[in-house]
């Protein structure tokens, strides 16, 4: 079984925990948002009216979102841009809730979700240079060939579009400097989670000028600090007494991410890049 199926095989099980914890959002929000006092959803809210100025998709525009999970950050930005998105994931369950979504806010017509074969991210089903922005929410670090993606995301893009999103990441933080430091507390996140292994800021960052584009920003959203944005205390008992399918891993993969998180090696990086003219 390839790992992109595994991932499949993951989600189809986290729909019913992701979606009773978090709703529709499965990321991080804005952290000053955050900061300022806005619940977990306004965060995220803020965090993509954010992406979809830095992406400059303008009204009537053509967006693709990869990883789109149960539609609500697609939806969003979709009715925030007046632009069109179709979003992506391998996972079937989670686009027909999401297409409910769509259905339900009036927006069929505008935001579609495409259901890929497992590696299908290698091969996008879309021509060269058709595509005016393109955008992730945490959904790249569940593969394994990262850089195949960035160049397809690239081939599609229109000449100046950009990529814009935010993932998972790993990082050196206070004594913990070495990669088998980082990976005590990262493997278990990695094991429980899905994810064959996590970037840095600086690989995303080469596996983007690698795929051709110009890289404008990379940087770790929670520099210098613990990430533990988008983690409200109160839920933290409900994860670790979370009685839905497959319990036992949510629940052992919240204890490992909250272990990631503490000692500080967890982050999530924000990227854009633009394609030159």
């Amino acid at each position: 079984m390839t790992h992109e199926h595994k991932v499949q095989e993951f989600y189809d099980s986290a729909l019913h925990c992701y979606e009773r914890f978090m709703g529709d959002r499965w990321h991080h929000g804005d952290p000053d948002a955050e900061a300022a006092g806005l619940s977990s959803l306004e965060a995220c809210q803020v965090l993509e009216q954010r992406m979809v100025a830095l992406s400059g998709l303008k009204p009537g525009g053509r967006a693709i979102d990869f990883g789109s999970g149960i539609g609500g950050p697609t939806l969003y930005m979709a009715r925030f841009a007046s632009a069109s998105f179709v979003g992506m994931t391998n996972n079937e369950r989670l686009n027909a809730r999401a297409r409910e979504r769509a259905a339900s806010l009036g927006l069929s017509e505008q935001v579609t979700f495409l259901t890929l074969d497992d590696t299908g991210y290698k091969d996008l089903p879309f021509a060269d240079e058709t595509i005016d922005v393109a955008t992730f929410y945490e959904s790249v670090c569940h593969l394994p060939d990262k850089a195949t993606l960035f160049r397809e995301l690239s081939r599609v893009l229109k000449p100046g579009g950009r990529l814009v999103g935010i993932d998972w990441l790993q990082r050196n933080f206070g004594d913990y400097r070495t990669e088998a430091q980082i990976m005590k507390f990262m493997g278990p996140v990695n094991e429980f989670i899905c994810i064959p292994a996590h970037g840095t800021v600086e690989t995303y960052s080469a596996m983007m000028r690698e795929a051709g584009l110009e890289v404008c920003i990379a940087r770790d959203l929670f520099a210098g600090v613990k990430c533990w944005g988008s983690t409200p205390d109160e839920q933290r008992q409900d994860w670790l007494e979370y009685m839905g399918p497959e319990a036992e891993m949510f629940r052992r993969g919240k204890q490992a991410l909250d272990a990631a998180r503490e000692a500080g090696v967890f982050t999530v990086g924000m990227f854009v890049a633009r394609k030159p003219s």
